[in-house]
């Protein structure tokens, strides 16, 4: 998984964050128990870092989302997932293994969180929001990462990721709606939404 795509997963797994928690941990917990009451939930994202800018919306339910941007799509139902690459202009279908559910899965994620950072309450650096600082307590692509959650909405505002091949990476999120009307078929490929033609590679 390219170093973008691993932001994107990982930013998925951060969006109920909430901002009343004790600690880093506590904050963890409680987004896991916010997300899952909300529901479906939407959002629109921006991506700006090293390797260039991208926009683009998100969709969840549970542990099941759609990433949709003008240069990569994703889609995942739970147990499959398909992803479109603009740049190699193919959709690739896999079985996400438990290492790659860390990443992309919220509640996977948490759980590695609190096993594998160490964190801290950081001092903020957006007015308004509350600052965490994670480092991976072993070798990762991650080296350091910042979350920061608004204090009147209680959802991640924005999260800045430095890796440890120099590149870094500022995620914006926007327009939250919970509740959203979704259904299953949303988190499943649509071949509609990539170019006609697009080859389909099964890794599985």
């Amino acid at each position: 998984m390219n170093a973008m795509k691993r932001i994107l997963a990982l930013f998925i797994s951060l969006i109920a964050i909430t901002a009343v928690a004790q600690s880093p941990r506590e904050m963890l917990d409680r987004a896991v128990a916010a997300l899952k009451s909300k529901g479906a939930v939407t959002a629109t994202y921006s991506v700006k870092g090293t390797q260039g800018k991208s926009t683009g919306t998100i969709t969840m339910s549970g542990v099941k989302y759609r990433i949709v941007s003008a240069d990569m799509k994703c889609w995942y139902n739970g147990s499959t997932m398909w992803t479109y690459s603009k740049l190699t202009d193919e959709v690739n279908i896999t079985t996400p293994t438990a290492a790659d559910l860390q990443t992309s899965n919220p509640y996977a994620a948490a759980a590695d969180f609190k096993t594998n950072y160490d964190m801290w309450k950081a001092a903020g650096q957006i007015a308004g929001c509350y600052a965490i600082m994670l480092k991976p307590k072993k070798k990762s692509p991650v080296s350091k990462l910042y979350i920061y959650i608004d204090l009147k909405t209680n959802m991640v505002r924005n999260l800045h990721v430095k890796m440890t091949d120099g590149n870094t990476f500022t995620i914006t999120l926007k327009n939250y709606k919970g509740g959203a009307s979704v259904n299953d078929a949303t988190f499943n490929f649509d071949k509609t939404m990539v170019p006609q033609g697009t080859q389909v590679v099964d890794l599985r």
